[in-house]
């Protein structure tokens, strides 16, 4: 009953810090970079499209919505995530009271973050590898 309660705790907490990032997901950056109806004239390679009318998708647009999403996952995920992670370990280390089993569990979690983060680190290295191989010549590094 006590790791239920514990797993329902967690998954509240956890979703109160969430959700606001997923509600806006759409508004604060453009994840889909085409379908849109334009709101004025707009010259994009060499055609001009008329307000009104809908930007069509191509290949390009799917490597910018891939890139898109890992930097969302990067950036507006990963990251905070750890931050409150790395937060609690050394909330829990500092007050273990000389417990052992709290110091250790606590270093455990400094551990699992850090190499959740270089796991995260090195997937969004390979996709953009990968992307840079198939021809999406967005800004390598993110910057």
């Amino acid at each position: 009953m006590i790791k239920t309660k514990k797993i329902f705790i967690f998954l509240a907490i956890f979703l109160m810090l969430i959700m606001p990032v997923f509600s806006l997901a759409q508004t604060s950056t453009e994840l889909i970079p085409c379908g849109k109806t334009l709101q004025a004239d707009k010259t994009i390679g060499a055609t001009t499209y008329k307000k009104g009318e809908v930007i069509p998708c191509n290949f390009t647009d799917f490597m910018k919505l891939i890139d898109n999403v890992i930097k969302f996952i990067l950036y507006k995920l990963a990251i905070p995530i750890a931050a409150i992670m790395f937060a609690y370990a050394g909330f829990k280390m500092v007050t273990s009271g000389g417990s052992t089993e709290s110091r250790t569990q606590s270093k455990s979690i400094f551990t699992n973050t850090a190499l959740g983060l270089i796991f995260v680190a090195g997937a969004y290295l390979l996709v953009k590898t990968i992307l840079s191989i198939l021809g999406y010549d967005g800004a390598w590094l993110g910057f």
